[in-house]
């Protein structure tokens, strides 16, 4: 039987995620991208634990352009990024719109601003100028609101450390090259998401 995603070559895979038997190939270059893998897949899981030394060499390249940036975050910041970097991976950009590194960059310097601000005792919300930017500025506020909402103590010193670890890590990724989507597929690789541009239509 052919496999249904390519229609080309025999499926031999059993895909939990399709409920069909699928080839090597689309295994191998859909998954996770395409292909919605739950965890528990038996592919997925071997090729995290035994990554192909291409994907190795790619990992420890991103790991160099993205250490500077979080190497001083203590353990509180660490999480504050992640968190954040969780609302990158979910956010769906409005029609068409892709999200680029620019506004990702924008987005977490305005709310790192804004943050910094407000610890100072001033309320003014900082904006940028893009509005992809906005409404990514709008929905990193938003999760920071909805984590305290759970009683999550979250200082705004802290979360804007992490913001600005975001911002210079976009800087960092510029500078190693990679398009205007650098930052975004290189935290993809490593967080093991499909980048925004994937879920835009």
């Amino acid at each position: 039987m052919s496999c249904p995603s390519c229609r080309k070559r025999k499926g031999r895979r059993d895909c939990p995620a399709l409920g069909e038997r699928i080839c090597a190939v689309c295994c191998g270059t859909k998954r996770l991208v395409e292909i919605q893998c739950p965890a528990d897949c038996p592919h997925l899981v071997a090729a995290r634990a035994h990554p192909a030394a291409v994907v190795r060499r790619q990992q420890e390249r991103d790991t160099a352009v993205l250490l500077p940036s979080i190497q001083r975050l203590n353990e509180r910041q660490q999480q504050l990024f992640f968190l954040f970097q969780a609302v990158l991976a979910g956010h769906k950009p409005e029609g068409l719109v892709r999200l680029l590194d620019d506004d990702v960059e924008q987005a977490a310097g305005a709310t790192a601003a804004t943050l910094e601000t407000s610890a100072r005792g001033i309320v003014y919300e900082h904006m940028p100028s893009s509005a992809p930017a906005r409404r990514l500025a709008r929905e990193l506020s938003a999760r920071l609101e909805e984590a305290r909402g759970r009683g999550v103590t979250i200082y705004d010193a802290e979360a804007a450390i992490a913001l600005r670890a975001i911002e210079q890590g976009v800087k960092d990724a510029r500078k190693a090259g990679g398009g205007d989507q650098a930052y975004l597929s290189l935290m993809g690789r490593l967080l093991q998401t499909a980048p925004p541009e994937s879920r835009a239509v």
